[in-house]
């Protein structure tokens, strides 16, 4: 169980998070200057160096997303313009891609990030240059709002890219797309021009995601326990019915993978953030914003309680709650997490993803007059140990910032060192995107900055 840091404050933590991208700027220049393009997206390092992984090139975003974060935490123009030229050259495909659920990471990490920036006066942007940002996330929005599974009750949800049996646990945080297409008052166009509301399918997809992805300790099944996360759900594609929880990259169906875990914390973290200010009268008329609120704080803090409670004293989980080398790590859940065991590897990336999600709920929670204290400071704990060794790689020769991040131990994907029996000291672009997202957004609270939302300034 996480050993919670009751004194930390965002200040204290700003030195070490501004250290982050000292650290960071030479990774991102390495990899730009030694990275071919025609290798796809670099996705995960061996022996220190980034490789691809031919599954989809969801991470393309995040690497040119990362570049843009560098420049929002340190003005370093060179980063912007070689950020926006790299989005300009390389991301349009992303925009029209029906074949995945990643919208929201690759297309709001990057054109969102710029948008963002320009919104906010960080750069002069000509009106031009916001109305292509716009009509990129909008475009974008649309398309992933498409790849739409309909389920017995008339409701639905976007499908993985493992077909239309399949919701992810991942994609409430590619639900961000949906919201700003809404914001920018984009719909679907379909058949007859029939238009479907793009918050209607975000609000649809949370609920879902909500009822079957998390466990609330209601009898599901004899797992079921208050926070529990299914990586997948899985439907019949016939009738639209529930079938199973499912999972492609955890141990197991009835234990929680922690990535997925933190991606569950984190997206309705942003979603509450979004649809508190969204007017009741856009919520599809099945669904009241109380109810929505209510269920997506509901599933939030459920998962939030989860992690707290599963993961190691330090805040730093192991890959899968259910793995099983754990029962030859004595006690390690009140020990902090040892990332060199022989037994079962850490996810740093996942406590990256969760620490920016305890934050938010914490800040949430806070600003709308309740005990949010608890969540701040278990992500401010977090934070504290992923900015320092051993998981801040301070290696100039390895291309990677965040070190013992997990991609896929079930297919044995992760680079093992000689004479270990499991993966570690390698990096993940996820990870490392979202490490930079945390210092960022740790940063702006420090300083007093505005507060980072994919959505701001409205």
């Amino acid at each position: 169980m996480m050993k919670i840091q009751e004194n930390l404050q965002y200040s204290t933590l700003m030195p070490a998070a501004e250290h982050v991208f000292t650290v960071s700027a030479a990774k991102l220049a390495d990899i730009e200057r030694t990275w071919d393009p025609a290798q796809g997206a670099p996705v995960f390092t061996v022996n220190g160096r980034y490789t691809s992984r031919g599954w989809t090139d969801w991470t393309q975003g995040l690497r040119f997303g990362s570049i843009v974060l560098q420049y929002d935490a340190t003005d370093d123009a060179a980063m912007l313009e070689l950020g926006r030229d790299r989005i300009v050259q390389q991301m349009s495909s992303h925009l029209t891609h029906t074949g995945v659920h990643d919208h929201g990471f690759n297309n709001v990490s990057t054109y969102g990030n710029l948008r963002r920036l320009a919104l906010e006066g960080r750069f002069a942007a000509t009106k031009w240059e916001v109305d292509y940002y716009e009509l990129a996330l909008a475009v974008s929005a649309a398309v992933q709002a498409s790849r739409w599974a309909v389920t017995s009750d008339g409701s639905g949800y976007i499908y993985s890219f493992n077909g239309p049996q399949s919701l992810f646990a991942d994609t409430i945080r590619s639900l961000r797309v949906l919201a700003l297409g809404h914001q920018l008052n984009q719909v679907l166009m379909g058949e007859g021009d029939v238009k479907t509301s793009l918050l209607h399918r975000l609000v649809e997809h949370a609920v879902n995601t909500a009822r079957y992805n998390v466990y609330y300790g209601e009898g599901r099944d004899i797992y079921d326990v208050w926070g529990r996360v299914a990586h997948e759900s899985t439907f019949n594609t016939k009738n639209g019915q529930y079938r199973c929880p499912s999972t492609q990259q955890g141990y197991s169906a009835f234990s929680t993978w922690t990535r997925g875990l933190a991606w569950i914390i984190l997206g309705y973290a942003e979603q509450l953030e979004f649809l508190i200010n969204t007017p009741p009268q856009d919520f599809p008329n099945q669904y009241t914003k109380s109810a929505v609120l209510d269920l997506c704080l509901k599933a939030a803090k459920a998962a939030a309680d989860f992690y707290i409670a599963n993961t190691a004293a330090d805040g730093i989980p192991y890959w899968d709650t259910g793995a099983p080398g754990l029962v030859n790590l004595s006690d390690y859940s009140n020990k902090p997490a040892d990332p060199y065991n022989p037994w079962e590897p850490v996810d740093s990336s996942a406590a990256a993803i969760a620490a920016q999600g305890l934050l938010r709920l914490g800040h949430f929670l806070s600003k709308h007059d309740q005990t949010g204290g608890v969540y701040t400071q278990a992500g401010l704990t977090v934070a504290q140990t992923l900015f320092q060794e051993p998981y801040l790689s301070v290696d100039a020769n390895h291309q990677g910032l965040l070190l013992h991040s997990i991609y896929h131990r079930p297919n044995g994907w992760d680079h093992r060192p000689t004479n270990s029996n499991i993966p570690h000291s390698e990096s993940s672009m996820w990870g490392d995107y979202h490490l930079r997202e945390l210092a960022v957004y740790l940063i702006r609270l420090a300083k007093g900055l505005p507060y980072l939302t994919f959505f701001s300034p409205q």
